[in-house]
């Protein structure tokens, strides 16, 4: 049974600071904290213990890619509490998540879920896509916790849960069209909803959301080949019939979690046509990069040569976007693509940089 007092135990928010600044002690934020770690570790299990936490703001910006997005960003401290409380309570719900949901979780991934999702077009004449309208702002908060709470009996835990959730329920406001459902009154609107894109809980709660989907497409509409990654379903079948009324009973079974698919998005068609997901066009016998793809790539790689080339950033950080974007890519039928793209651009030497750079101090 998951215990609280795990959570804020000396090794697991040590285990959580380390999971935290993965890939970022360079950044500013995670120096900072790591100046006075042993401090910093102890306040955090100090406000655990005494259930003093509270977490703090949020430093939010937007993407353009693929689309616009707002992510919030929660504060380095917040961020070890959140893998503190990930670390204990993910085990339990990983064991009931079905063997085809593929984001977030250790040992699957974007790759994984493209190859499976390929494995099904050469099995299947049709596939069903569909992907959740507003999926992060719209997650209500109830719901969620009533979900949770069906594995989580630890009143302490669901507390620290609560108070998570409680700091980013503002946060999307501006981005959620309300949507009414069979029901509701007017104080439906004032509900609590939304989820930061950026937090670790939020992508680890996305999942267990959506967990009971899962299993009623797996178990009672006998789907026989689904796959999911995040909000992002493809339902696969030899009759058109079948997809058919698939996405009816889906349609019925997430508006009791208050969540709606885009409809028009949502249409059967032949494996054959290609199937558009999560940056690939998916063939039965082929792969090919989405062109908004390269496109957005080719724009940002130009980008790293000029400041490359004018001396303010390093050769080991373009090489390491380059290889990056290309590993990538590499998954879908693009060596032509790959080299037109990195091979369109001169670097110069360091010499010539260095030249450049006096003639600009004179």
């Amino acid at each position: 049974m998951v215990s609280y007092s795990k959570i804020y135990e000396w090794n697991n928010i040590l285990n959580a600071y380390r999971s935290a600044s993965k890939g970022k002690r360079g950044k500013v934020a995670a120096a900072s904290f790591e100046f006075k770690l042993e401090d910093n570790l102890l306040s955090i299990q100090d406000d655990l213990y005494h259930k003093t936490y509270q977490p703090s703001g949020y430093s939010n910006f937007y993407i353009h890619e693929p689309k616009k997005r707002l992510i919030s960003a929660a504060i380095f401290r917040d961020r070890v509490v959140h893998h503190a409380l990930c670390n204990i309570i993910c085990p339990t719900f990983e064991r009931s998540f079905i063997y085809d949901s593929y984001a977030n979780r250790v040992g699957k991934g974007t790759h994984r879920a493209i190859n499976r999702a390929q494995e099904f077009s050469r099995k299947y004449k049709y596939v069903l896509p569909s992907d959740i309208r507003q999926f992060f702002p719209s997650m209500d908060h109830d719901v969620l916790c009533k979900i949770l709470s069906k594995k989580i009996k630890d009143s302490e835990i669901i507390w620290l849960i609560k108070s998570i959730l409680n700091s980013g329920k503002d946060i999307l406001k501006s981005e959620y069209k309300m949507k009414w459902f069979p029901g509701d009154n007017l104080l439906a609107a004032c509900k609590p909803r939304g989820l930061p894109i950026g937090n670790l809980t939020s992508q680890f709660w996305a999942n267990c959301y959506l967990n009971p989907v899962d299993h009623f497409i797996k178990r009672e509409l006998r789907c026989p080949a689904y796959l999911r990654f995040a909000d992002d379903m493809l339902m696969f079948a030899d009759r058109k019939k079948e997809l058919w009324h698939y996405k009816k009973e889906l349609i019925q079974r997430l508006n009791t979690l208050r969540l709606t698919i885009h409809e028009n998005c949502a249409q059967v068609k032949p494996v054959n046509e290609g199937i558009p997901y999560l940056g690939f066009i998916i063939y039965p016998n082929k792969r090919r990069l989405k062109r908004r793809k390269g496109i957005h790539y080719s724009r940002k790689f130009r980008s790293l040569v000029k400041a490359y080339n004018s001396g303010n950033i390093s050769f080991s950080k373009i090489t390491a976007s380059a290889q990056g974007w290309a590993a990538h890519a590499a998954n879908g039928d693009t060596k032509g693509l790959r080299r037109s793209i990195l091979c369109q651009t001169k670097l110069l030497s360091q010499n010539a940089i260095q030249q450049n750079k006096n003639r600009e101090s004179f």
